[in-house]
């Protein structure tokens, strides 16, 4: 079904209305009017040409909040009227180890995970087109359920990206009560994992390089503060971390927050920066048992749960609300760090 949209046509040229067509409904299928469409850096890398692969005409979005329009004959799980979320992910192999234990996002499969925009992983197969559109038709498999109020829709919609980025490794790494937690980095992720992880109920230090920030992070949730920059005060935390989110997607001294971990303390990084960090030290990982993890989004069960924890404690993202038309805008002011701290498309201004 032709469906508005805005598109980038090519690595240089702005955003621009454009049509796209909706496959007919499937018999596993849920139709989503969207209402809400979070921005992700991922949006932007995307639009502007600047990952590998990326597949034009491109309409981003994957943090997506909606309505449900109509169900095919085999969804059980959803009906019309319905409020719904999508993220990162539209479909995966659903076969291999990793999906088959919910974890969709480390998929096996000939194509890895399908994103909900730029297709499949490999490059493979049609082209699959975001939220930055009138609607969507995703399969139930993965389309979430959204329990928050109508008023706190708008902020709702970056928890299907940065929040669930965040909460699958504070969770896999058993964030909680009597546990330490650093998060470096206050920006769209940052923000988040300090509202998550206080939640949780560890005691939570965010890491900034600017002073001007303190205030912010405690006011998100923070215990303490330190500013990275400041020698003394990361001295004051040394070997007492059992686990540091770092957000950060710019390359940087790692050697410094490793010293902060305890012994079998873990370092998770979910910032891929442009260029490679410094390669880390050995020797403080091997006499202290430390790691430096990875961890990627985070699969549907695990979406799921962060959703339903996030309406239980009242956990939204804070937004800045953009009508569709100032999407390249809001592109630069990202590249400024100039939003606290995630920008949502208002999608009726389509």
């Amino acid at each position: 079904m032709p469906t508005k949209a805005y598109a980038a046509q090519s690595a240089t040229t702005p955003l621009a209305p454009f049509t796209i067509e909706r496959r007919d409904t499937g018999a596993q299928d849920v139709v989503i009017d969207i209402l809400y469409c979070g921005v992700c850096h991922s949006d932007l890398h995307t639009a502007r040409g600047e990952w590998h692969g990326v597949r034009f005409p491109s309409v981003p979005g994957h943090e997506i909040v909606g309505r449900v329009r109509a169900v095919g004959d085999k969804v059980g799980r959803f009906a019309p009227g319905d409020i719904v979320g999508v993220g990162c992910m539209v479909d995966s192999c659903r076969e291999c180890a990793s999906c088959n234990e919910g974890l969709e996002q480390y998929c096996e499969g000939p194509h890895s995970f399908q994103g909900t925009y730029n297709g499949w992983n490999d490059g493979s197969g049609e082209n699959t087109y975001g939220g930055y559109s009138a609607s969507i038709t995703v399969d139930q498999h993965f389309v979430l359920k959204v329990n928050h109020p109508e008023e706190s829709l708008a902020a709702v919609a970056p928890l299907l990206c940065a929040g669930v980025t965040t909460w699958s490794p504070l969770r896999h790494w058993g964030t909680g009560p009597g546990k330490k937690v650093g998060v470096v980095g206050i920006g769209g992720l940052g923000h988040m994992g300090i509202k998550l992880a206080r939640a949780l109920g560890a005691h939570v230090v965010a890491f900034t390089t600017s002073t001007s920030k303190v205030e912010a992070a405690k006011a998100l949730g923070a215990h303490e503060v330190v500013v990275s920059r400041n020698p003394e005060e990361m001295a004051a935390h040394a070997r007492s971390f059992d686990f540091i989110l770092n957000t950060v997607a710019a390359s940087h001294d790692l050697d410094a927050f490793v010293a902060l971990l305890k012994r079998d303390g873990t370092m998770t990084l979910v910032g891929v920066p442009e260029t490679a960090h410094p390669s880390p030290s050995v020797g403080p990982l091997i006499f202290g048992r430390r790691a430096i993890a990875g961890s990627l989004i985070g699969g549907i069960a695990e979406t799921q749960e962060m959703l339903d924890f996030c309406a239980e404690h009242n956990i939204t993202s804070d937004i800045e609300m953009i009508a569709m038309a100032d999407i390249d805008h809001a592109y630069d002011r990202m590249l400024r760090s100039d939003v606290k701290y995630r920008f949502v498309i208002d999608m009726a201004t389509l």
